[in-house]
């Protein structure tokens, strides 16, 4: 669907364009790659915080949902953001000089099981699940049980 009016569904600073997509994700600065690396919240943590997804930080403890280790647990002890993986402590390979290097594992392929929370963590928390509270939509759920909402 192409839109051919600005309109709030329209954003002129946003493009389609794979290579400026590309440009956009290995350019970004520190602060961008924070939140290109988040990663989403266990069931639990979502029903107690109701968020979907933080980005990750060190100290947190996490699953690994998909490859090679999935199934595996344990807490984040780097974040590479120059990488844009993370470094877990029971994620690792043998070397063949027989050195152990720990795997780079990109955030969205894992999930936060325990949360590392200090007053900013807090603050993310209440505001992101303020804004899931928050009435969205135009009717109300009781307005179209009585079908008070008229549509034409």
């Amino acid at each position: 669907m192409k839109l051919t009016k600005p309109g709030p569904t329209w954003r002129k600073s946003l493009s389609s364009s794979r290579r400026k997509s590309r440009k956009a994700h290995f350019g970004a600065d520190s602060t961008q790659r924070r939140i290109i690396m988040s990663s989403p919240l266990s069931s639990e943590l979502r029903q107690k915080y109701n968020v979907r997804s933080l980005p990750i930080r060190k100290e947190d403890e996490v699953e690994v949902t998909r490859g090679a280790f999935k199934g595996r647990s344990g807490k984040v002890i780097t974040c590479y953001r120059r990488k844009f993986v993370i470094h877990i402590d029971r994620v690792t390979r043998d070397k063949t000089n027989g050195a152990t290097v720990h795997v780079g594992i990109h955030p969205s392929k894992v999930k936060i099981t325990k949360l590392k929370i200090n007053k900013d963590r807090k603050q993310i928390l209440e505001r992101k699940s303020r804004s899931k509270l928050s009435d969205k939509g135009k009717y109300k759920e009781e307005d179209v049980k009585t079908g008070v909402a008229d549509v034409d």
